[in-house]
């Protein structure tokens, strides 16, 4: 078990706090939120605020996201950025510059980044992003749910 904390991106987090959540995706959160291993930064913070629903699910969740360590976007992860960017473009890769902001943000703190979006599996086997990738495990789970009565 690594001891490092693990920045979470929004996809993971979207698996973990649903009403119906992916197992798999849910315990591991909770083990990281149980060892304080959970950071986040401001952009991750805007996904998953931004798809709230009522005042007092934004209330509860800015509460509880304020209390986790959340990585600085400064002039380093932006020049981080727009390098990885213009690189992953050049080699036929067209990810959401949200990703690409992220993914800067894990890079320059040399984290890895846990999520369940295929674009960061993407970027880890072009720019060395280190990722504990969720999508097998929600892509076994929604098949679960497809195929049961």
């Amino acid at each position: 078990m690594q001891n490092r904390p693990v920045l979470v991106d929004s996809s993971a987090w979207l698996y973990a706090l649903r009403k119906e959540s992916v197992p798999a995706v849910k315990g591991r959160m909770d083990e990281l939120l149980k060892d304080n291993m959970v950071v986040t930064t401001a952009m991750i913070k805007l996904e998953i605020l931004g798809g709230t629903k009522t005042d007092k699910e934004f209330k509860r969740l800015k509460n509880y996201l304020d209390a986790l360590e959340d990585l600085e976007i400064g002039g380093p992860q932006w020049e981080k950025a727009y390098e990885l960017s213009f690189n992953l473009r050049r080699k036929g890769l067209t990810v959401p510059y949200t990703d690409i902001l992220i993914a800067a943000c894990a890079l320059s703190a040399d984290l890895t980044l846990m999520h369940a979006d295929a674009h960061f599996d993407a970027i880890s086997k072009h720019a060395g992003l280190k990722v504990e990738s969720l999508v097998r495990a929600v892509r076994s789970f929604s098949g679960h749910l497809k195929a049961t009565p």
